[in-house]
């Protein structure tokens, strides 16, 4: 990730994926190393590295959303990951619909969606 100014923790408002790739993410002319957590509010750095770090905890700040998407994608990066079951019973109990895939496809599907002007967000590792 090179150009643009440097993202450090959160930006405000909802912003198409620029790029993707060589560890982190390109988004409102900004660059960031790592996940991020891509919501109605706004994008945050997110600390998961790996499926292995899905708990429920991960995924608070979605549940704090005050208008929280309808559908969250999860990019698993590289290779997709099951989704443990009592992560997905606590997106079922919120009303949030989840979809599991590769972050290369959910940074897409993504903004797709936001160019529709669904309700939609993304919580996804990055990659290299």
């Amino acid at each position: 990730m090179s150009g643009g100014a440097r993202y450090e923790g959160f930006v405000p408002g909802r912003h198409l994926i620029d790029a993707y790739g060589n560890g982190g993410f390109r988004f409102a002319d900004m660059s960031h190393r790592g996940s991020i957590l891509a919501l109605p509010s706004g994008v945050r750095a997110w600390e998961v590295t790996a499926p292995a770090q899905f708990t429920t905890g991960a995924f608070e700040a979605v549940f704090a959303e005050a208008q929280p998407p309808e559908v969250l994608l999860i990019g698993c990066g590289a290779e997709i990951a099951a989704l443990p079951e009592r992560i997905r019973w606590r997106f079922k109990e919120a009303r949030i619909r989840i979809d599991v895939m590769q972050t290369g496809a959910a940074a897409r599907t993504y903004n797709i969606m936001l160019a529709e002007n669904r309700s939609v967000g993304a919580a996804l590792i990055a990659v290299a």
